[in-house]
């Protein structure tokens, strides 16, 4: 495994991070508990210490079974990621979308980072964790119905606290990231990133360059569309999301498969799968530090983390740099 530090901090995370989003089930047809505890488990021995996970994935659910996971383990040894400004359970700022919960029942989500939510949500998370403090503490997506200082304030406060260690951002672009940092230092933006969609280059990943913000690439795998597994007609489990998005309609993953299969012989030459080559080439696009990979099990948590150790020659990865510009 390789580790890379987060800005200027002395945060230092695994390249491949887990993320937790389908451990809690929510928008991805329901979750096995022990499978998910085991995944993170194997995925820890496997070098990769660093986990993001978020309130919103499951309700809760994530976070506790995050909490679970990594109880006995070395706390120093294990970096947390978690985020605010997401609610299901009031009623205040930006309407996100609706939704239904795990077991079924209809929720309204809303993009909400007031002073005292934020600290609230904090303190939930650290009890779900079962810890007491949280490596990087991100907003989940802007609000617009509040000031940018006011949210970042109560960051700071909880910082202060010996709460949270730093402070990151998610789904920010350079400027939402300008204004916060007159308030705090932020030391990330955690974005959506993969070969086949790349917008975040053009001012988000410049300005993080040049800023020494670190770029946790979410998505990196396309919620399973790069793995090559997925084909048309695949059936999803209910309650996944996926058939709903544009990326997994025929025509897109028929378009998508045609790219895999002409990089499918550089993984076959290192022993790799085609998700191993993907993140690999992920984690060493320009400005990426790390690539965020979910497993639902102990046997995917094992292959991400093998992803680490696949090496692209200069010539490989042009070759993929042209195929993915071409795309």
């Amino acid at each position: 495994m390789k580790y890379r530090k987060l800005g200027n901090s002395d945060l230092e995370v695994s390249v491949i991070t887990f993320g937790a989003w389908a451990a809690g089930g929510w928008m991805w047809g329901s979750t096995d508990r022990n499978d998910a505890v085991e995944a993170i488990k194997a995925a820890y021995d496997n070098g990769v210490t660093s986990i993001d996970t978020a309130p919103i994935y499951g309700q809760g659910t994530s976070e506790d079974i995050v909490g679970e996971a990594i109880k006995g383990l070395p706390r120093d040894r294990i970096q947390i990621l978690t985020k605010f400004g997401l609610r299901w359970d009031i009623a205040q700022g930006e309407p996100h979308g609706h939704s239904v919960d795990n077991s079924g029942r209809p929720i309204d989500i809303y993009k909400f980072a007031g002073r005292d939510s934020v600290i609230h949500e904090c303190e939930q998370s650290l009890k779900l964790l079962g810890t007491d403090y949280i490596d990087l503490y991100q907003i989940h997506w802007p609000d617009p119905t509040t000031p940018i200082d006011e949210t970042f304030e109560a960051v700071e406060r909880l910082i202060e606290q010996g709460k949270v260690r730093y402070a990151g951002v998610c789904n920010y672009n350079a400027d939402q990231m300008e204004e916060a940092e007159r308030t705090l230092p932020l030391v990330s933006n955690q974005i959506p990133f993969s070969m086949v969609r790349r917008e975040i280059e053009e001012e988000t990943v410049p300005y993080c360059v040049v800023h020494n913000k670190a770029i946790l690439a979410y998505s990196p795998l396309h919620r399973g569309l790069l793995t090559g597994k997925i084909h048309p007609g695949y059936v999803f489990q209910e309650g996944d999301h996926r058939p709903t998005l544009r990326e997994f309609q025929p025509e897109f993953i028929e378009k998508t498969n045609r790219m895999l299969e002409k990089i499918k012989p550089i993984a076959e030459s290192k022993n790799a799968t085609l998700s191993q080559l993907v993140l690999a080439w992920t984690i060493e696009r320009a400005g990426i530090t790390v690539a965020l990979a979910g497993a639902r099990n102990a046997q995917q948590a094992i292959e991400n983390a093998g992803a680490a150790d696949v090496n692209l020659s200069q010539e490989e990865k042009a070759f993929i740099d042209e195929l993915v510009s071409a795309f």
